[in-house]
């Protein structure tokens, strides 16, 4: 009996609607023609009646229907137009409030489409990208060893040639020499030109440990400068006296050093100072080197740290790689490098966090 005279149901709100305005009508004609009053008076009070029931049938008629559709309509424009930021806020018990619903979760289901479809398409976005930086970075690596193995494999051949066709035997063993000489170099060359491209292209990763900085660089400036016997320089430096540690890669900030240092000898004047700097305070490691020798123009400074540069002031070859090893190196850890001119030669930095 409740669930048959419930009002859960549109239908039934019409119905129920219907049928109370049809009784307010018959009472309301019955009580208007039982007063005291005339014909034309009870017709007015009648037809007063009549406009009150009217009113609230369509009072209560845009409360059951016309504002639920109104509602109902508005949120499926902002779902058409793809705007699910504000739900269907209907609460009813018929058909509309089911319709809310529905169309609610059918908002949230959207919405969560649409989200993992951008994500999709973020990251297929991010492997076309990386696609075509390697791409990129292969026809680069590709066209860098066609242009620096030019010279080598010229050099190889014509000696090659020459060995054929050479009978004295000390000469044969000096063309020898060369061709291995010039193969190694290539070598070298291309293990080089991977390396960086590995660290470039992500490929290569950094093994973090913690390890005292200052038994590194000793250790490092004590083979290249200390033990070489054909050093023809003044060595100053300055290194903390206690131990200083540092959570980076050992094997990376070692090729680090190396490639600085031996930057630096070779662009030293014979006889001239280099100076090996490594201080320290509570949080940061500071490092620098500086090689009184020619001086890099202004303009060429930015450029020092990209592949294959070269000095063309400078009296010695060389690959061009090092200082773009180190560029790579360092940027990786986010960690500052630079070089600046000085009055009588270069000074190159870099600093790096302490660790207790």
């Amino acid at each position: 009996m409740k669930e048959l005279f419930s009002l859960r149901t549109v239908r039934k709100k019409i119905l129920m609607l219907s049928k109370l305005a049809g009784i307010a009508l018959i009472f309301s004609y019955i009580l208007s023609t039982g007063l005291p009053v005339s014909k034309d008076a009870s017709l007015l009070i009648w037809l007063g009646f009549v406009l009150l029931l009217v009113l609230g049938i369509d009072f209560f008629m845009g409360r059951f229907i016309t504002r639920p559709i109104g509602k109902l309509n508005a949120s499926a424009k902002r779902m058409a137009g793809l705007d699910f930021s504000a739900p269907c806020d209907l609460a009813s018990t018929d058909e509309f409030g089911e319709l809310s619903f529905s169309l609610n979760t059918m908002a949230e289901n959207l919405r969560q489409a649409l989200a993992h479809l951008e994500d999709a398409n973020t990251q297929l976005e991010k492997d076309v990208e990386r696609e075509r930086l390697l791409l990129a970075e292969r026809k680069e690596l590709v066209d860098s060893l066609s242009h620096e193995m030019k010279t080598p494999l010229g050099i190889i051949r014509a000696y090659a040639e020459g060995l054929q066709d050479e009978t004295d035997e000390a000469k044969q063993r000096k063309y020898a020499q060369v061709i291995v000489s010039e193969v190694e170099r290539m070598n070298g060359l291309i293990v080089t030109l991977l390396d960086l491209s590995a660290l470039e292209s992500g490929a290569a990763s950094l093994d973090v440990t913690r390890f005292d900085f200052v038994e590194l660089v000793e250790t490092v400036a004590g083979r290249l400068l200390i033990d070489t016997p054909d050093t023809d320089l003044e060595l100053q430096y300055e290194l903390p006296d206690q131990k200083v540690f540092v959570r980076t890669d050992r094997r990376r900030m070692e090729q680090v050093l190396s490639n600085l240092i031996v930057n630096a000898k070779k662009n030293v004047y014979p006889g001239g100072i280099l100076r090996l700097e490594l201080t320290a305070d509570d949080k940061t490691l500071h490092f620098s080197i500086f090689d009184q020798g020619r001086i890099i123009p202004e303009a060429d400074l930015p450029k020092i740290w990209t592949r294959f540069y070269r000095d063309s002031g400078a009296g010695y070859s060389g690959s061009g790689l090092g200082l773009s090893i180190v560029a790579q190196i360092l940027s990786m850890q986010d960690l500052p490098y630079g070089a600046e001119n000085q009055t009588d030669g270069v000074r190159f930095y870099f600093s790096i966090p302490v660790t207790k």
